[in-house]
């Protein structure tokens, strides 16, 4: 089991490398040039050259590659080339910030998720099953950035029960923290909730054609301890995946929920960053989502062999 467990570990490490090569290759060949986009238009070709140079834009791409890369190793991601600030300093509280919101919809969309899951399950075909479906495929349907200006518009236009801007900053108290990130926080869970709830049932229920899962029919036991003692502990492999890839998306997937809400965090960094050609911050921003999103599937992974015995002993 060790030995599964390591080399899952190092399948994510060689993944997040690759997607280094990715990220560090797609920002290079972005159209338009980084030192006339900082510069303006009016800089002289010798401004030009020797700002390339002091950035070190005229090296060969593979020499920029490993400068770069040996900086991120050591927790060194590099200067804005728009107003000179050290990215670190910036992307911390905004990582932070990120994290508090992933956080906060987790907290909302786990309970919900794994509890209609299971109540669907248990009532299967019932009217709070179908119930349970039918929002969960309207939430599928529907795009973030249009739930979140729906709530905009009842909760904090016509209503005023919460504030439509999710401005937060380091001196907030906690409360009033979680009462501004609120709508955002919905936004998320609303999202996120309905994947984990369809996953949650539709395990249960694959469970529930197994035969042991008969023979504890046959003993005479209600449907609803079937589910929660037979047939839920043998789901939960799949059902531990799915939440863990949807908890990934509440990280790296609150780029337009944060864009919506002006909210402070890596998401609406990172689109600063586009919007003003900031190749540093952006290749900052991408190996961060991914490092958050290969790291939590690869959590999942190792407790999914961890539940799954047929996972440890393939045939």
């Amino acid at each position: 089991m060790l030995r599964l467990i390591l080399s899952r570990i190092g399948l994510g490490l060689a993944t997040l490398l690759a997607v280094s090569v990715v990220v560090f290759v797609l920002t290079q060949i972005l159209p338009g040039d980084v030192a006339s986009a900082v510069l303006g238009q009016s800089a002289t070709p010798e401004t030009l050259a020797n700002y390339r140079h002091e950035l070190g834009l005229d090296r060969p791409a593979v020499i920029r590659y490993f400068v770069w890369l040996f900086g991120v190793l050591h927790g060194n991601f590099g200067v804005a080339l728009t107003n000179g600030q050290t990215i670190v300093d910036v992307l911390g509280p905004r990582f932070k910030n990120t994290l508090f919101l992933a956080g906060y919809a987790a907290l909302l969309a786990l309970p919900l998720a794994i509890g209609f899951g299971i109540l669907s399950a248990i009532r299967e075909g019932r009217i709070t099953d179908r119930l349970a479906n039918i929002v969960a495929l309207l939430a599928i349907s529907m795009p973030e950035f249009f739930v979140g200006y729906v709530l905009i518009l009842n909760f904090a236009v016509n209503h005023e029960w919460f504030p439509s801007l999710a401005t937060v900053d380091s001196s907030m108290p906690f409360w009033a923290r979680v009462w501004t990130v609120t709508l955002p926080a919905i936004t998320l869970t609303f999202l996120v909730t309905a994947h984990m709830l369809r996953m949650t049932r539709n395990s249960v229920l694959s469970t529930m054609s197994t035969a042991y899962v008969e023979m504890a029919f046959l003993k005479g036991l209600s449907r609803a301890r079937v589910v929660t003692r037979h047939a839920l502990p043998n789901a939960a492999s799949p059902v531990i995946s799915v939440i863990a890839l949807n908890l990934a998306y509440l990280v790296v997937g609150v780029v337009v929920v944060e864009n919506v809400f002006t909210y402070p965090g890596v998401g609406q960094y990172m689109i600063d960053a586009v919007t003003k050609r900031d190749v540093p911050v952006i290749e900052a921003c991408g190996i961060v989502f991914a490092g958050v999103f290969i790291s939590l599937n690869t959590a999942a992974d190792v407790m999914a062999i961890a539940l799954n015995p047929r996972l440890r002993h393939p045939r």
